[in-house]
């Protein structure tokens, strides 16, 4: 059933106030939440398809185009600062590369075949993750790269904001989050956005924390790219092994990680 597409619970958008368009658009996006928490079984079976095969040497690929698409580049672009992971273990691809990114890409998204050529680019493994990300679950940017990878071996899943879609009969595992009409008519930045990105930020949060890559609620392999990420991760070090800052900062410079410096703290 296509609620994306579904005419708004409004009208007369134009004609209301600056307070009304707000608090109407709130009202829709508090519906989000539920919506994915009606999901939540489903991405858990997923989850737990994607931690084995990550284990064994496999990679997480999200394809999709516009929205979805940038979503998906957003989500994989963050895994390697935020957990120290290298920068193609978790990929997005968008329909139209990354030119899209900034700029649509007319009728890229409507090429069937141009996904599995995107990821081939990459190379892929027979323990590697595609996730089609289709807010409608019909672009044929998406379906046709998962079904191209489920033909080579390769786990397939989807994230859509409408139910039995041709995205979620191509899949291994189908992950339906119908959060209904936009407030503004087909806008699925909106709405099938917020889900998508909630979403994601389960599947890649609880994606890392069962790798390792998170001691106690700490992301301890965090890239110190910047002071703010150097403060935090000294003090990290502060709480672990009672250290003072000064020595918590020398520590980190010293080891490179937050990880790394509180093993050589216990270790001596």
């Amino acid at each position: 059933m296509n609620t994306t597409e579904s005419s708004s619970l409004y009208d007369n958008l134009e004609q209301m106030d600056v307070a009304t368009i707000l608090q109407n658009i709130n009202e829709e996006d508090k519906k989000v939440a539920h919506a994915v928490a009606k999901a939540l079984p489903s991405i858990g079976s997923l989850v737990e398809g994607i931690i084995p095969r990550m284990q064994k040497g496999g990679r997480l690929i999200y394809i999709g185009a516009g929205t979805s698409g940038r979503l998906g580049i957003l989500d994989a672009s963050e895994c390697p600062p935020t957990y120290g992971v290298p920068h193609d273990l978790v990929l997005g691809i968008i329909a139209g590369g990354d030119t899209a990114i900034r700029k649509a890409v007319e009728h890229a998204e409507d090429d069937f075949e141009q996904a599995w050529q995107d990821i081939q680019q990459h190379g892929f493994n027979a323990q590697d993750t595609v996730i089609g990300i289709a807010a409608s679950g019909t672009t044929p940017y998406a379906i046709g790269g998962v079904k191209a990878a489920k033909a080579a071996g390769l786990l397939t899943a989807c994230i859509t904001c409408n139910s039995d879609s041709p995205l979620a009969a191509a899949v291994d595992f189908p992950v339906e989050v119908v959060v209904g009409p936009e407030f503004v008519t087909g806008s699925t930045r909106m709405k099938a956005g917020t889900a998508q990105k909630l979403v994601l930020n389960m599947i890649s949060t609880s994606v890392m924390i069962k790798l390792g890559k998170v001691k106690g609620n700490k992301m301890v392999d965090m890239q110190l790219s910047n002071k703010k990420l150097v403060e935090r991760g000294a003090r990290m070090i502060m709480e672990a092994t009672g250290l003072d800052k000064e020595k918590s900062e020398s520590m980190l410079h010293q080891y490179g990680s937050v990880r790394a410096a509180v093993d050589a703290f216990h270790q001596k």
